[in-house]
Parts: C-alpha cells; structure tokens; sequence
C-alpha cells in the first residue's frame, strides 16, 4: 500500500495532543520528519514514533527526500509563510487553524496552492465530530427548512492559554480568542448553514482579565506561559456576520469572562425546524408535528474517531485516493475575511462591508 510521506513542522502542544496521536494510528501515512524551533521537541518525535529525522529549520524539512506532504502545527503568524513555500516546492500542506493572521496571507496560500496544483487543507476538525455529520444530513435532507439566523459562540469563565505566550501576542496569533476559538464554531456554523457568502461584519472587542491569574480551566495549560510576557490582544470578542442570503450570524468568543460555566455552541433558526448544540447538553431540535410544538433530543452516535483525527484521515484520503476535499481555500479566505473585518468593526465601532 502506497503510504503518504508527511513532515510535522512545529512539535508543541497542538502537535503532541491532536496530531501525533493520530497518525500513530494511520496506517498508510508516515510522519518521516519532525521540525521545531526547540529542536529537543523534535528530538522527543522522533523518539515517540521510533523514525524520522529531527529539524531546527523548517526550510530544511523541505528538501527531505521523498517528502509528500508538510503538517503547520506552528503559531499561527507563520502558517503562510511555510504553506507557500512548501506548495512552491511542490510539497501538499495540512495546516493548523486559523488559515494565516491576515486576509493578505490567506490569498497567497490560495493562489500558491492553485499555481502549484497542490492540496491546501486547514483544520476544521468540528466538521467531523458524529453530532455535525448528523445535523449536517437532518438539514441536507430539507428537514430545517431555510436557515435564516443563528448564533455560536465559545465562552470561557477563565481560561487563558500561554499568558504572555504567543497565544496573547497579537505579532505572532493574530488576536485572542476570536482567532483561536471563533475559527472553531463560525467555520462549523457557515457550514451546516450550506456555506453562504459573508457580506458585513460588526463587532466589539474587550481586553479586562489581563491581569488576572485565576484559572478554571484546563485550558489554562495550554501553550508556553511566559512571566512578564506580551498580553496584547482581546479576552472577549461579540458581533455579528451578515450573509449574502439574507441570513444572520451572531458570535461570541471568550477566554476569560464572567459567566457560568466554560461552553461552546452553535445554535440554527430554521423555517421548519430549529437546532440548539452545545458542549454541555447535547443537541436539541425544535420543530413541530400534528398541530404542536415538538422537542427532539437525537442520539447522533458515538464518536468513534476524534475529530482531529478525522480530519487528518481526510487530508490523506485526498492525496492517496481521490477524495473530493472537505474543504477548500476559498472557504478559508472567507473566514479569514470575517475575522480581520470583525477586528476592524471593533476599532472603527461601526460595520465593515467585505469585499
């Protein structure tokens, strides 16, 4: 069996509890290299995988022989700087979400990947988990009606990660928990809502828990703290994306804020039926049969393969079998879209068309 060279480039957290794990358990991918700026990380790969070579610099990785594919599990500012050189070097690219920091950066991974006639894939391991499939064929198959308004959202009571990190330095993440969770549930929302294009976005931003080491989540872990470090982005982002179907999205990303309890969501308005799922309870869906009002709370399955995994299982199902990609540039060009327009909105404090 033909099996799929990729290289990891960024051996950090994200790399350690989502991808490795997965691949070492595909079997018709093998990971033939390992990449980080702290080279005793990549060193660790190699030793968890038992092969590959450990590499200080990416731009190394690329001329390893045999190389099919590169994995960016690095901080977010760097995504496209090693997604087109990469694809220039005729190398297929999984990323790690967000897309790039900029609506600027995105477009150079499309258009490198379409000159190159290479695969650009960005993790949205949300599509995958066995609740999404199955409210994704409830609305396929006409059970919702028109969708005509939601709201998603990730909330956190105080959950920051890397204080002083990358995480909270806008150089290098691009922004707060709007770039790092939003990606998350807006992605997932568009999606079941059938991808319609975004038009305007408005939005506030807030940064009040910059100063607070309090911590209630594991979430907390997450990333390298730095004492000291740079805390120059949002804890809270709220506003609302407009479609060019008429539809309305309305978004709320937290890290640390005064609410109940840590919980993420997505939440559709349909004209036959509406759909309410969220961390914490389930999915619920409202509709109504023989003259009443009916609540349906549906078993979607066990989720057999983690998300992440899934995805990463679909990347290489492109590559070694033809499989028509999940997801595509312009998608991710439109996410990044709503992003930088919904951190405008909040500095201009007034709606931001998209071009």
């Amino acid at each position: 069996m033909k099996k799929l060279n990729v290289a990891v480039i960024g051996c950090g957290g994200m790399a350690k509890n989502a991808h490795f794990p997965a691949y070492l358990k595909m079997d018709d991918v093998e990971v033939v290299a390992f990449c980080d700026v702290i080279l005793e990380r990549a060193g660790e790969a190699v030793k968890l995988f038992g092969n590959g070579v450990a590499y200080a610099d990416w731009r190394d990785v690329l001329k390893h022989p045999d190389l099919d594919a590169i994995d960016i599990c690095t901080p977010n500012l760097y995504h496209s700087e090693i997604a087109v050189a990469a694809l220039n070097a005729g190398l297929h690219v999984f990323c790690e979400k967000p897309d790039a920091v900029s609506v600027e950066e995105c477009m150079k991974m499309k258009a490198a990947a379409e000159q190159s006639g290479k695969v650009l894939m960005v993790m949205r391991n949300n599509r995958y988990l066995s609740t999404s499939t199955y409210l994704k064929s409830f609305i396929a198959d006409g059970k919702m009606g028109e969708i005509y308004a939601g709201r998603c959202g990730w909330q956190r009571r105080r959950g920051i990660p890397g204080r002083g990190g990358w995480f909270t330095t806008k150089a290098l993440s691009g922004g707060g928990p709007l770039i790092d969770l939003g990606v998350h549930m807006i992605d997932l929302s568009i999606w079941l809502m059938g991808n319609p294009k975004p038009v305007a976005v408005s939005g506030c931003t807030y940064r009040k828990f910059a100063d607070s080491d309090i911590s209630d989540s594991v979430n907390s872990d997450f990333g390298d703290r730095v004492e000291d470090g740079i805390f120059d982005v949002e804890d809270l982002a709220m506003g609302m994306i407009r479609f060019d179907n008429g539809a309305c999205l309305q978004i709320e990303f937290s890290w640390a804020s005064n609410v109940e309890k840590e919980e993420f969501f997505v939440e559709l308005r349909g004209t036959k039926a509406g759909s309410k799922w969220t961390s914490n309870t389930g999915l619920n869906l409202y509709t109504e049969e023989y003259g009443k009002t009916v609540d349906i709370h549906p078993h979607s399955g066990a989720q057999t393969v983690m998300p992440h995994e899934a995805n990463l299982r679909h990347f290489a199902d492109v590559l070694l079998r033809g499989s028509t990609p999940m997801f595509t540039p312009d998608q991710g060009l439109d996410m990044i879209g709503i992003l930088e327009a919904m951190y405008r909105s909040a500095e201009l404090g007034q709606e931001v068309r998209l071009s």
